[in-house]
């Protein structure tokens, strides 16, 4: 293999450079709630934004990585959820591919790049956003280590709020903190407790090698597929809260992507197992796509 090639494959797999897409909509579908709230347009903004999104959401990929460095050792079980994240199969930091002081320098760069950015937004927005991003570091840093030792899910319901405050931080680069802002918050933040325990459910075999105490270690099988029933159901009911406040388009989005979410916990239901989860884990991505493009097609068509 071409030494070259094989560097960039390593860093693809860290960065998860094949989801590239999905960061830059996550976060710019917050901005689009904003430019409907506040009024007004700008595509240098929207430009700038998706940047910001794309660079910070790379940077807590790596230090996800960098974190979990040693324990990613431990792993016994390279199976399809490792393909899925990574398309080359690999964890580049502890397999040696990437020396762990060159993921933390990208991490750096990552971070600097963004906050430059973000730097450029006017007052108090830039402030905002700068808070949003140093405590999401922060939330994933919590979670990663507080998971290694804990008896109740206290990482999981902490460092999950991470995710759902990334599109928050998108509606900040234009917008105020207020009352949509809020419902986008609790609107995501279930989902992605409910996405946290489909990703434990895949991953249980390289989570008890790790001695993680993820959702289905501490609960099991059974009890992580009610974990994301439980927090699914939150998810829908708020979901038709926040459709209320959207256009059609809107509407006709959110109402696939919860359609996907009830499939996915069909499967759940009646596997209740890592491979269940597997096949249930790209039809939660996909409803999260969704529902950011659905925002932002909303904006423009409604």
């Amino acid at each position: 293999m071409v030494p070259g090639k094989s560097v960039l494959k390593a860093y693809i797999d860290l960065t998860r450079a094949h989801f590239f897409f999905v960061w830059p909509l996550l976060f710019c579908s917050g901005l689009m709630l904003a430019f409907e709230e506040m009024g007004g347009f700008s595509w240098q903004l929207t430009i700038k934004a998706a940047l910001i999104g794309l660079m910070g959401f790379e940077a807590g990929l790596v230090l996800n990585d960098y974190v979990d460095r040693k324990k990613d050792k431990l792993d016994v079980e390279f199976n399809r959820l490792t393909r899925y994240w990574r398309p080359f199969g690999s964890r580049p930091i502890p397999s040696g591919q990437i020396d762990q002081k060159n993921a933390l320098l990208l991490f750096f760069l990552l971070v600097t790049l963004t906050t430059l950015l973000i730097l450029t937004l006017p007052y108090p927005n830039s402030l905002y956003v700068l808070v949003l991003m140093g405590y999401s570091y922060c939330a994933e840093y919590f979670y990663q280590v507080k998971k290694r030792d804990q008896k109740y899910p206290i990482a999981q319901l902490a460092g999950r709020t991470d995710l759902a405050l990334f599109p928050v931080a998108g509606y900040l680069c234009y917008g105020s903190p207020d009352s949509t802002a809020l419902l986008y918050f609790i609107f995501l933040y279930p989902w992605a407790l409910a996405h946290l325990g489909v990703n434990d459910l895949a991953d249980i075999v390289n989570d008890r090698a790790r001695k993680m105490k993820s959702v289905t270690v501490l609960y099991g099988l059974k009890g992580t597929a009610y974990w994301i029933l439980g927090f699914t159901i939150i998810h829908a009911l708020i979901a038709t809260q926040f459709m209320a406040r959207l256009g059609t388009m809107a509407s006709y989005g959110f109402t696939l992507a919860l359609t996907m979410l009830v499939a996915a916990n069909f499967l759940i239901l009646n596997g209740k197992s890592p491979e269940a989860g597997q096949k249930a884990l790209p039809l939660f991505h996909a409803s999260l796509l969704i529902y950011a493009l659905s925002i932002i097609m909303d904006y423009f068509v409604g």
